[in-house]
């Protein structure tokens, strides 16, 4: 297992380097001037000349592509050239809002998808399953952003339950915590509750033919217990591949819930970075939202053999 696990970090290394060329290559390609959007275009060719050489932009592509993976190797992800603090602050100081809009997004997700499977499972022979596919159908297809409006219009402009939009830290206070993040939630939790109802849907269906689950009918188990203890833990294999990725998903940043509603997480850092052409924060960015998703991997890998003990990485 540890062998596994040290192979797996050891992978990380040239994935984040195929990445950070890859968007190094990308964001200095792209018009824009980072000198002129800190300056203003009534900035002269001095000030201009000067400011790029103290940040370093007027050297060639390539020097300034090293310099950079030399700072990250020594874990210096650099400055940001709008705000002048480091990337690493930058990118900690908005990971908390994304943590927790991801974690109670996917408290809800999981809420509603696990039991409806199951429901949709049991009386699979009923008018309910059909409807299930329809809802699921239509949760995975609304586009986040037109439900987020729908949401904001109802429940705090018409109703005025919950906050339009902002974000206020667990340590002010529970409530106004969650108040702020239930509506974000919802919206990004309908499209993952679609896609994982319907992934441990079609793997229990898959489950329910096999022998052993005959052989489970054959001793005289309720369906109940057939369904509980021995489809859906079968099934939960590979719907936890889906589970890992939407959380690896939302831990990179639900760009446009976040801008909605004015989020300050990493999906907000990405899009103002790239309005602001700061390349260290969006380099830094990037690279952090890879390393998310390599290690949320890695760990769903290990949570299949938790699942199914038949399973060993040796």
């Amino acid at each position: 297992m540890l062998q596994y696990i040290a192979r797996r970090l050891l992978a990380l290394i040239p994935v984040l380097l195929v990445v950070g060329i890859i968007v190094f290559t990308i964001i200095h390609l792209t018009p824009g001037d980072p000198a002129m959007v800190m300056l203003g275009e009534s900035a002269s060719p001095e000030e201009l000349a000067q400011l790029r050489q103290s940040l370093g932009l007027d050297e060639p592509l390539l020097t300034q592509f090293f310099t950079w993976v030399s700072h990250v190797v020594t874990g210096n992800l650099g400055t940001s050239v709008f705000s002048g603090e480091p990337v690493t602050q930058t990118i900690w100081e908005s990971l908390g809002p994304t943590v927790s809009l991801t974690v109670v997004a996917s408290i809800i997700s999981l809420i509603i998808a696990i039991p409806t499977a199951i429901l949709a499972v049991w009386k699979r022979e009923s008018a309910l399953d059909p409807a299930f596919m329809s809802v699921t159908l239509l949760g995975v297809s609304i586009p986040n952003f037109w439900l987020a409006l729908l949401l904001i219009l109802l429940f705090a402009v018409v109703l005025r339950w919950l906050p339009v939009a902002g974000y206020v830290p667990i340590s002010e206070g529970f409530g106004a915590w969650l108040r702020h993040l239930i509506l974000p939630a919802v919206v990004l939790s309908v499209q993952q509750a679609g896609i994982i109802s319907r992934m441990l849907r079609d793997g229990m269906l898959d489950v329910m033919h096999q022998d052993f689950i005959r052989t489970a009918r054959a001793k005289g188990l309720k369906e109940r217990v057939v369904l509980m203890k021995h489809t859906l833990s079968n099934a939960m294999i590979p719907t936890t591949t889906v589970i890992g990725a939407s959380i690896a998903g939302l831990l990179g940043g639900a760009v446009v819930t976040e801008t909605i509603f004015a989020i300050p997480g990493i999906g907000g850092l990405i899009v103002e970075s790239i309005a602001r052409r700061d390349y260290p924060v969006l380099q830094g960015s990037v690279l952090f939202v890879a390393g998310v998703y390599v290690l949320v991997n890695l760990l769903v890998d290990l949570a299949y053999a938790v699942i199914d003990p038949r399973i060993r990485y040796d």
